[in-house]
């Protein structure tokens, strides 16, 4: 079968590409991963009579693995006296994640928000009278297991002090409420004015008809023109339908956080994404 790709399709530049290759190819080499990791954890300078020592291999297979390392510039070299004293390049500490996330794809432009939105869905704010529907709808989300920590749904009065007044949204269809979203303060302190964790929930019955994709896009957009730089969500890796609405809205994944909490006596793992607004 041939597959086209899109001609948005990004493709990384022949030197970045050239470049990335040299660094895994280097890595290729079992030994040399070693080593690079021996001497990134050392904490201290290693000679390469020392470094001999810990990998349990002869000087002259030592000193090649280490010239390969120091050519494509993970590892520094320098003489004390006549040794070789080896150190790690703390570029490629960062260096190599990049280039592994550039090669995947995780810097490339992301979409802004989803499209193909739903004609029968209204967003508009949250008003005082659809509190005892968002409670409701938190429950439902709650009962699924897979959407909060939470075993109890907050209370009205809770939930009003922790989200941002002009960042509570609600879907509707019909005139019934089918969703909500809300984005909440990361931290009081002003340098994280612009952080903000946002939540989703579409009520039984109204999923997969697109609530969601109507809500993150109001969400998104209205977070971006009020200046918040920075949104972030915590998601249950089963929980593979909002892991991907939020890619539709620019959200990557950071790491997934291993056995971080239990609900109902089970470990769950949750996925953190987050995403940087293009406004800024």
């Amino acid at each position: 079968m041939t597959t086209t790709l899109p001609l948005t399709t990004p493709v990384l530049p022949d030197a970045e590409a050239a470049t990335y290759a040299e660094w895994f190819s280097c890595l290729a080499e079992p030994m040399r991963v070693k080593i690079l990791h021996t001497v990134a954890t050392a904490g201290r300078e290693l000679t390469i009579g020392g470094l001999t020592e810990i990998m349990g291999i002869s000087q002259p297979t030592v000193s090649h693995h280490v010239r390969k390392l120091a050519d494509v510039g993970f590892l520094h070299l320098r003489k004390r006296g006549t040794a070789t004293v080896v150190s790690v390049n703390p570029a490629c500490c960062t260096g190599l994640p990049h280039a592994a996330d550039a090669v995947m794809g995780m810097l490339a432009p992301r979409p802004c928000c989803p499209d193909n939105l739903p004609e029968d869905v209204t967003v508009r704010p949250l008003r005082r009278g659809d509190w005892a529907a968002v409670r409701r709808i938190y429950g439902e989300g709650m009962a699924t297991g897979i959407a909060t920590f939470e075993t109890e749904v907050p209370s009205r009065e809770d939930l009003h002090a922790k989200w941002l007044p002009g960042h509570r949204w609600v879907a509707e269809i019909d005139g019934r409420v089918v969703g909500w979203a809300a984005a909440a303060p990361v931290s009081s302190r002003e340098c994280y004015a612009g952080v903000a964790e946002t939540s989703i929930y579409v009520a039984d019955g109204h999923r997969g008809r697109g609530v969601g994709k109507a809500l993150i896009h109001k969400q998104v957009t209205e977070a971006d023109a009020d200046g918040l730089w920075t949104l972030q969500t915590s998601i249950f890796n089963e929980n593979r339908a909002s892991i991907a609405l939020h890619r539709t809205a620019g959200y990557r994944t950071l790491g997934v956080r291993e056995r971080i909490a239990q609900r109902d006596g089970v470990w769950h793992d949750t996925v953190f994404l987050e995403r940087r607004s293009p406004v800024r």
